[in-house]
């Protein structure tokens, strides 16, 4: 029987804001201040790297078209 349930490979990131450091690190990762990054994470109700990406775009996005 196959397993259904496999693992993927890649390992999602988990970005985390609970320490001054951590919050630091995304926000220069992620080119935003620590204020965006934290209400990105409101926003979305996730703290996965691919979601917060997808949202801090997608607002550029529409800031750029407004």
């Amino acid at each position: 029987m196959k397993n259904l349930h496999q693992t993927p490979s890649i390992k999602e990131e988990i970005i985390l804001l609970s320490e001054e450091t951590d919050r630091n690190y995304w926000a220069n990762r992620l080119g935003v201040s620590s204020e965006v990054l934290k209400s990105a994470v409101r926003a979305t109700r996730c703290i996965t790297l691919d979601q917060i990406t997808a949202y801090l775009s997608q607002r550029k996005k529409s800031i750029g078209i407004s």
